[in-house]
């Protein structure tokens, strides 16, 4: 047998491989083929988020994602790879998938194109696909990054010196990488911001027992077809990069530049954070200028704050509230029964709308639990002097339910998918 020669495919797919083999478990047979064919390229593929995964669901949620990780590489390393491949995991502790690339010292081609080209396919692969690898642990698309390396065989030093040099300088190489892709991320929403290329849509508010709209949510979204389309992905750029007051301001513009010709009786429910007092352009004069020219009064908007938002000082938020409120605007408390001192937030907010999370909505027709936690907010609400709007609902029945429990109005999916108000938007 010529010791130069490619082992054959069936020798190393990735179907022969032990689940969740280590490089160091398999180190013997890494070594084994390094010495025999003298040069291996390295891919290292980092998931940092598994950290996350690890602290809030524990560490066998954290290694089910790492093997759907190994798995789904393994997937795209058999469709775009040819031969004399491995697909293994890193050290135990590590949240890290590699593949091992073994060619001949001189198939510079290999290292030049092929290489890189197989970086590219898998990291655009795994941002389609990280949904669905780290499903229900986390949500949304994300960007795992990817480290290159090579290294020719030297024998002056030992197997393990230079397979470990190989990972070392891989991981250099995806650190590089992390930073590269923070900065272009960065560049990318700043100029999203700066340009003001935010749209809203708008989710209808429905009056229960009429089936009529009673209001509209202003919901911003980011230019289609980016990477910031969803309001997941683009708040929390914004909260990676420090840059959430910003994107708060250019999509509350967002919210009343698409309410022009806002239909005549309705509110608008308008989306703010705590720190809007700071945003020169909601003082009072330049923000009754632009309702103004979208028609609209004081006593149309209502302001939205979600439970899930920390309010540092309740003394300043009331001051500010009261400015508002004495100028004829009115305010929401969102997400509630989502967040974490629900109690507190709906007492000192004191809102004229409570509006309860649909993970207390959804299924309450079938759930009494749900139905009794309802009717307890719906109490606390009419001593409050408060109107209670049920968020998330999909079903007749769901409908049906707060209607006999006595909740005036509803949202969600049921009424439809929010859209722009005009075809222009």
């Amino acid at each position: 047998m010529n010791p130069d020669a490619a082992p054959a495919k069936n020798e190393l797919t990735p179907q022969n491989e032990a689940r969740q083999a280590t490089v160091s478990e398999r180190f013997s047979e890494l070594g084994e083929r390094f010495e025999r064919i003298g040069a291996v390229g390295l891919l290292v593929i980092a998931a940092p988020m598994l950290a996350e995964v690890e602290r809030r669901h524990g560490d066998e949620a954290r290694q089910h994602c790492l093997e759907s990780l190994r798995a789904r590489v393994a997937e795209i390393a058999e469709e775009r790879l040819r031969t004399d491949y491995v697909v293994c995991l890193a050290e135990p502790g590590c949240d890290e998938v590699m593949v091992l690339l073994f060619r001949k010292p001189g198939s510079a081609g290999f290292y030049r194109t092929e290489m890189p080209g197989f970086r590219q396919e898998l990291s655009r692969g795994l941002e389609m696909d990280g949904q669905q690898v780290f499903y229900p642990y986390l949500r949304g698309g994300m960007r795992l990054p990817v480290g290159m390396s090579v290294e020719l065989r030297n024998p002056q030093f030992g197997l393990a010196t230079q397979l470990r040099r190989l990972m070392d300088e891989a991981r250099r190489d995806c650190r590089f990488a992390i930073e590269e892709g923070r900065r272009e991320t960065r560049n990318e929403l700043l100029e999203t911001i700066l340009d003001h290329r935010i749209y809203s849509v708008y989710e209808p508010i429905v009056e229960v027992e009429s089936r009529t709209v009673f209001g509209y949510e202003a919901l911003a979204r980011g230019p289609e077809g980016s990477r910031f389309h969803s309001p997941l992905a683009l708040f929390s750029a914004a909260e990676e990069h420090e840059l959430v007051f910003e994107l708060d301001c250019v999509c509350r513009e967002s919210g009343l530049r698409g309410a022009m010709d806002f239909p005549s009786g309705t509110k608008l429910f308008l989306n703010i954070r705590p720190t809007t007092i700071h945003d020169p352009s909601f003082r009072e004069d330049r923000l009754i200028e632009t309702l103004q020219r979208r028609q609209l009064a004081p006593t149309d908007v209502v302001f939205e704050i979600s439970e899930q938002e920390s309010i540092r000082s309740f003394a300043a938020f009331r001051e500010m509230r009261d400015y508002y409120r004495s100028l004829g605007f009115q305010f929401a408390l969102d997400d509630t029964g989502a967040g974490y001192a629900g109690l507190e937030e709906l007492l000192e907010v004191e809102p004229d709308y409570i509006k309860i999370d649909r993970a207390m909505v959804s299924g309450v027709d079938q759930d009494p639990a749900r139905q009794d936690v309802l009717t307890a907010v719906l109490q606390l609400a009419d001593k409050m002097g408060a109107q209670v709007i049920g968020e998330g609902l999909d079903t007749i029945e769901e409908l049906e339910m707060l209607g006999r429990l006595g909740i005036r109005f509803g949202q969600g999916w049921l009424f439809g998918h929010p859209t722009p108000l005009r075809a222009t938007e």
